[in-house]
Order: structure tokens, then C-alpha cells, then sequence
């Protein structure tokens, strides 16, 4: 009954099923020495059985050591010596048949771990090797079949060793042998890919690429324009193979891979300190046939990005104008809002125009007004009236952000333009242009010195306009601007944006005129409408800026800047933009007063109560 209710208490396992067996031997023992009534009388265990029971547990113990073949022997043994007495002859065969099922399970369990031992070995010792050929061959391509094949049968092998646990050590041995043998053939493989295939470095790989696209490129042109009469040659280009093999007889060990690259990609001859500016995109003719941009906003992109639209007020305009086009072919899905979808059409549109040149100060603003107008249109109208509402809210700001603004900036100038006044300028400015026809149609006597910088040379423009209307000019490149700056009475300086701190951003040269004119303490006046001041902080021009086409720095087939992509370490850099600190400006000319340069965060606080 105790051991009926004993096994319904506890869970059955095997380690429950060994305990049982093992309370079954001492209850027989218990039984055994009730039965013989002698028992208790019966003498103690001799030395010999002693030694005899101590030598059965050593062999016990080294069965469980050593390989199930030898095991069977330590058993007999056992019994052997088990057996010499009859006094004790039920404990020894209950003790017999205990070591006995031991063994038998520690056989077949020992005989399992070594065989998941040696495969497991064999799994990792191919895994490193596996890992260890793949870093050595990173440059090369991906496994080829014999790889493959010999991993797949690899993984066979393990399974069926794994499976047949009751396999010998022999055969173990020989499946790790095979999995050894394997990766000793995938390794001699991976080691011939080696030699075939030299590791590359990147330079030569951009190299061999811009060969490869210039060949293409060149037997295009060659076979869209065959020259009648005439057989048409193949291009003569050099493979990549043989391009990198003279690579390597021309160039010494010692010798970096930047030096001896013929042709350096984009990304190479952009100066590393300004990486992080935008480049204009030269491909914009491939955004032209995009069913989601409006004809004439592309259209303007591609003036932006040729340049054909050029000055901060004329660019602004011209994005004005296309956008009023946008507003009146749009239409409104159905379901939608009218409002908010005209607001994700904009935006697409100015990505649109920003992928083909980063847009100006004066076009960011715009921008932001035509939002804020957006989301302040009325629900219930009809869609013509917001349209009408939005159309002539462009019209609204063109003519008083641009036109209003540069009459009063004229007007207050004109206080200060008198007879004999020598006023120098730099570049091309719309603004500083309507002064100066304003101040000859009041028939005052003056002349304008126009210093001009590489490589737009946007002085000869202004030289051409001012001449058109009378005003007597003198031209001069900026390396001869302190000869002339004696001469000069006042500077007169147009600006691209100007800053919250009160740095003026404008084109590139700007600043060394306004520290020359600082030097020969001649005042400097920058005029600049409120519609392209920024509330972005900048003391340099290397946060912000725009990167322009570094060939356009070269001449002609005589400069030294010829062929500069062969030329090592010879980066051009052409920035639109440079910064004139606050200490070099007298005044900033605006439609709002003549301020100081610290004055710009009280007009962008008063700016929305002045209206458009």
C-alpha cells in the first residue's frame, strides 16, 4: 500500500523509475533478512567480499569511462565477483541487475554524446574555416556551385552520423575526416578565386567604372553620327583590365591610389570640407517628362539649372509666375480638400525645382508666405474664388515685396547720390541697377566703376544695361579693385540674403570689395529688400553655401586647369556665396529705413504686421 500510494504522488520519470528500483532492492533486502532468521546472527562481511564489492564499483565506474565495448567485460566481472558467497547472494543480484541497466543506458547515452561531440567539433571547425575563407575573399564573388555542393553534402554526412547513434568510433572518426576533407577542398577553391581575382581598391574600382561609361558613351555618339563614306572605328578605350594592368606597371608601391587614378568620380573632386553642400543637378533635363511636375514649373527648373534665370528678384519672380500657373490648372481630386491637396502639388514641385539648384532666400520666403496663405483660405467658397484669392495674392506680393520695396530703397538713396560721385559695384544687381537709371533720369552727374569677378562674369551684364541708358562705366576685374577704390566715393553692393546675426550673403567676392572699401575708408552700402532677409545664423561660407561645376574655373585648352581630373590631389572649388561680416557694411539700404546690420531681428519681428 506505501508504495502503491508513494508512485501516485510523484511524477512518473525516469529519474522516478530509477529511485523506485532502487526502494524495490531495500524492501527485498528488508524481506530477505526477515526470511532468514539466521540472518541477524550471521557473521560480518569477510575482507574479501569487501574487496571483492569495492573492485565491482571501480569496474563499474570505468565502464562508464571508457568505450561500450569494453563494458560488457566489467559486468561479468562484477557478477563474478558479486557471486562468491551465498550469504549475500540476493543483495549482489539486485546489485547486479542495477549496474547492469546503468550500464546499458550509459552505453547508448555515451555512445550518442561522442558521436554529437565529433560532429559538433566537425560543424564548428568548418564553420571557422567557412567564416575565415569568406574575410579573406570579401573582394571576390559570391560561393560557386562546387562550394555549395561540397557544404550540402557536408550537412548529409552530420545527419546520418546523427541519426545512427549506435554507430562506432571508427565510423565517427571517418565522417570527421570527410567533413575535413571538404573544407580543405572548399579552402584550395576559395584560394585559386585568390589568385584569379586580386583584391581591388575603391579608387580602382571607380576608375575601371568611369572607363567602362566613357567607352559606352563614346561608341554611342559614334554610332548615332556615322561619317558617310567612311567605316566606323571602334572606340579606342582600353579594357578594364588592361587599364589596371598599366595602372600597376606605371605605378611604384609607395604610391597612393588617389595619385594614380586618371579619372576621379564626382564625389572625389568635391572638397572634403564641403561635402556636405549641394551640388546642382546637371541631369535636369530627365525631370522634364514627369507627369506630376507642371510644364512650366519644369521648364523653370531647367532655367535654374542652365542658368538662364539668375539674381535672387528675378528668380523669385519667375517662381511666382509658374506658380501662379500651377493654381489655375489645378484641379481637386474627388474627396479631397482643396487646400491641402494644392499644398502637397506645391511641395512636389518646389523638391522639383531644389533638385535642380538649391533654392534661393528670396524663393524659400515666398514659399512660406504662399503656405501660410493656404491655410488660411476660406471652406465654404468655391474652388474659382480661392483660386482667384491665391492669384492675386501672388500679384499682391510681387508688386510690393519687389517693386514697392526697390522704389523706396531708390528713394532713399537718391538723398545721398550727388553730382561727382564715383559709385562702385560688384557683379550684377537688378536693384542697384534701378538706382542708378533712377538717379541719371534725375539727371544727376555720376559715374559707376563695375568690378567683375570669374567665371559668370555677371559685370559685363550690368556693364551692358547701364550703358544702354547713358551712364558713363569703367570695367575692371576684382584683382585690380584696390587701384580703383581711391577713386570711388561710395560702394554700392547688392546681397543674396542677409543673415539674423547680420552677415550679408552674397556672391562670391563680395566681402574682399567691402574689406578694400573698409580700408580706404570709403562707406559701403548693402541694399537688400526685406523679403530676403533669412532667420538663419551663419559667420562663414562653409556651413552654407552652393556648389557650382568646378569646369566652369577653366578657360580655355591653355589653362593650367585643363584635364584637372589627371591631376592628383588638384581640387577646384567654386562657391556661389560668400559672407561679409557687419563690421565691413556702414548701412543696409531696405524699404523699411536705412537700418545698422543689427537691426535685422526687430524687422523679421515687425515684418508680418507690415503686409503684402
Amino acid at each position: 500500500k506505501g508504495k502503491k500510494q508513494r508512485q501516485r504522488n510523484r511524477p512518473r520519470n525516469k529519474r522516478n523509475r530509477v529511485e523506485d528500483k532502487v526502494l524495490e532492492s531495500e524492501m527485498q533486502k528488508s524481506i530477505s533478512k526477515q526470511q532468514t532468521p539466521n540472518a541477524a546472527a550471521a557473521p560480518e562481511k569477510t575482507r574479501e567480499q569487501v574487496m571483492a564489492e569495492r573492485e565491482a564499483k571501480k569496474q563499474a565506474k570505468q565502464a562508464k569511462k571508457q568505450k561500450p565495448a569494453d563494458k560488457p567485460a566489467a559486468v561479468e566481472i562484477a557478477v563474478n565477483t558479486t557471486t562468491t558467497t551465498p550469504a549475500t547472494t540476493i543483495i549482489t543480484e539486485v546489485e547486479q541487475t542495477t549496474i547492469t541497466k546503468k550500464l546499458t543506458t550509459t552505453m547508448t547515452t555515451t555512445t550518442k554524446d561522442k558521436v554529437d561531440v565529433v560532429l559538433g567539433a566537425a560543424k564548428i571547425s568548418s564553420s571557422v574555416q567557412v567564416t575565415t575563407n569568406n574575410n579573406a575573399v570579401e573582394s571576390a564573388a559570391e560561393k560557386t556551385r562546387e562550394q555549395i555542393k561540397a557544404e550540402r553534402e557536408a550537412k548529409k554526412a552530420a545527419k546520418q552520423a546523427a541519426k545512427t547513434g549506435k554507430t562506432s568510433g571508427n565510423d565517427v572518426t571517418a565522417a570527421a575526416q570527410q567533413l575535413n576533407d571538404l573544407q580543405v577542398s572548399t579552402t584550395a577553391v576559395t584560394a585559386e578565386q585568390d589568385k584569379k581575382k586580386p583584391a581591388l581598391s575603391k579608387a580602382e574600382r571607380r576608375a575601371i567604372q568611369e572607363a567602362q561609361r566613357a567607352a559606352k558613351a563614346q561608341g554611342q555618339t559614334q554610332a548615332k553620327k556615322p561619317v558617310p563614306g567612311k567605316a566606323v572605328k571602334p572606340p579606342t578605350v582600353t579594357t578594364p583590365v588592361q587599364q589596371q594592368q598599366l595602372k600597376r606597371d606605371s605605378e611604384s608601391p609607395t604610391k597612393s591610389p588617389l595619385k594614380s587614378s586618371p579619372i576621379k568620380s564626382e564625389r572625389d573632386c568635391k572638397v572634403k570640407l564641403f561635402n556636405h553642400l549641394v551640388n546642382a543637378d546637371k541631369d535636369a533635363s530627365l525631370f522634364i517628362n514627369n507627369a506630376l511636375v507642371h510644364p512650366a514649373m519644369a521648364r523653370l527648373g531647367v532655367q535654374y539649372a542652365e542658368r538662364k534665370v539668375v539674381g535672387s528678384n528675378a528668380r523669385c519672380i519667375a517662381f511666382l509666375h509658374a506658380l501662379r500657373q500651377v493654381v489655375q490648372d489645378f484641379e481637386t481630386p474627388a474627396k479631397k480638400e482643396f487646400g491641402r491637396s494644392l499644398d502637397a502639388a506645391v511641395k512636389h514641385h518646389v523638391d522639383h525645382l531644389h533638385k535642380c539648384r538649391p533654392l534661393a532666400v528670396s524663393v524659400s520666403n515666398a514659399y512660406k508666405q504662399f503656405k501660410n496663405q493656404l491655410t488660411q483660405l476660406p471652406t465654404d467658397q468655391p474652388e474659382t474664388e480661392l483660386k482667384e484669392l491665391l492669384e492675386h495674392f501672388i500679384d499682391t506680393y510681387i508688386e510690393n515685396q519687389i517693386g514697392k520695396a526697390a522704389q523706396a530703397i531708390s528713394s532713399f538713396l537718391q538723398e545721398k547720390i550727388t553730382d561727382g560721385d564715383v559709385l562702385l559695384t560688384f557683379a550684377c544687381s537688378s536693384l542697384i541697377q534701378f538706382i542708378c537709371e533712377e538717379a541719371k533720369r534725375r539727371q544727376v552727374n555720376f559715374r559707376v566703376i563695375v568690378v567683375d569677378s570669374r567665371p559668370f562674369c555677371e559685370g559685363q551684364e550690368m556693364l551692358r544695361r547701364l550703358h544702354e541708358h547713358g551712364i558713363p562705366c569703367s570695367y575692371v576685374l576684382i584683382n585690380a579693385v584696390s587701384y580703383v577704390m581711391p577713386e570711388a566715393t561710395k560702394v554700392l553692393l547688392g546681397a543674396h540674403a542677409l543673415l539674423a546675426n547680420g552677415y550679408v550673403m552674397a556672391r562670391t567676392g563680395t566681402a574682399q570689395v567691402a574689406l578694400v572699401a573698409n580700408a580706404h575708408n570709403v562707406p559701403v552700402l548693402v541694399c537688400c529688400e526685406t523679403h530676403k532677409f533669412s532667420e538663419r545664423f551663419q559667420t562663414d561660407a562653409i556651413v552654407y553655401n552652393e556648389l557650382c561645376d568646378p569646369n566652369q574655373l577653366v578657360l580655355s585648352n591653355k589653362c593650367s586647369l585643363k584635364h584637372w581630373q589627371t591631376k592628383g590631389r588638384l581640387m577646384p572649388l567654386n562657391l556661389s556665396y560668400d559672407i561679409t561680416p557687419p563690421e565691413l557694411v556702414s548701412a543696409v539700404v531696405t524699404e523699411v529705413a536705412i537700418l545698422p546690420c543689427t537691426s535685422v531681428p526687430v524687422i523679421l519681428r515687425i515684418k508680418p504686421e507690415i503686409g503684402y
